[in-house]
């Protein structure tokens, strides 16, 4: 069975819906639709979204990150939040039968890498959680994970090298996650293609020169590597700072 899983950091829920959020997601008709950094308190938007199921993650702080996922499939379980980090509302995971769905919004080391310690903790966290959670069966990891994993995952490296999100211990703790036996899935299938980012700066007609960065990611267990089958990024899809990422696998 296929199924097809679609990401988007929309950089505020209520605002994306201003400009055709709900048609995107009918049109993609992915089977799992996962967004992060909402920006919202419970109640705050309504969507029409037939044939989907809501699941939200709020944050304590007004206006401030947030996720939700949207799937067409009932969970046999949800879980909000990751374990010790709770007042944020960055993490949602669903269970399946066959499989665990993990949506994140990882945090932002923020300039001069002033929550570089938080971060750390929070890629040490989140690391084993997916380890347990692989133990017992397939991990689809998908969200806004705040890294440029490599050099050609950027326009300009050398000049953003130790910058947020491009830091060489963010860098470290996702090469750590990969051999702890995690696939990106779209290196997995184009381990060559340059230029394809999905995030771009407001600033400086970054988006119309494609000076962007890939930091959206569907991370999946080394056991599904063969069972991916597509991988992509849709930069064509306007609204937010970022582009949605999907991610085809078989179960």
């Amino acid at each position: 069975m296929e199924r097809r899983f679609v990401s988007w950091n929309v950089n505020g829920l209520r605002a994306v819906l201003k400009k055709g959020f709900e048609d995107v997601v009918k049109g993609f008709d992915a089977d799992f639709f996962c967004i992060q950094e909402t920006k919202m308190q419970e109640g705050q938007a309504e969507l029409d979204l037939p044939g989907y199921l809501e699941f939200y993650s709020y944050a304590e702080k007004k206006g401030y990150s947030g996720t939700a996922i949207f799937a067409k499939e009932e969970p046999l379980s949800v879980q909000y939040n990751l374990p010790g980090h709770t007042d944020e509302g960055r993490a949602i995971t669903l269970e399946y039968p066959e499989f665990y769905l993990v949506n994140a919004y990882v945090p932002n080391a923020q300039p001069e890498l002033k929550r570089l310690a938080y971060r750390m903790q929070w890629e040490d966290d989140i690391r084993a959680y997916l380890c347990g959670l692989a133990e017992k069966k397939h991990v689809v990891y998908c969200g806004d994970l705040n890294v440029a994993h490599e050099e050609i995952d950027l326009k300009n490296p050398k000049t953003n090298r130790g910058n947020p999100g491009f830091s060489d211990e963010e860098r470290a703790k996702m090469t750590e996650l990969l051999a702890a036996g995690f696939t990106d899935t779209f290196r997995y299938l184009h381990p060559d293609q340059e230029g394809a980012y999905s995030w771009w700066s407001y600033r400086f007609n970054a988006r119309a020169n494609n000076t962007g960065w890939r930091i959206d990611y569907f991370l999946t267990d080394k056991g599904m590597d063969d069972r991916i089958l597509d991988a992509s990024i849709h930069a064509d899809i306007l609204g937010s700072d970022h582009c949605p990422v999907s991610l085809t696998a078989s179960f």
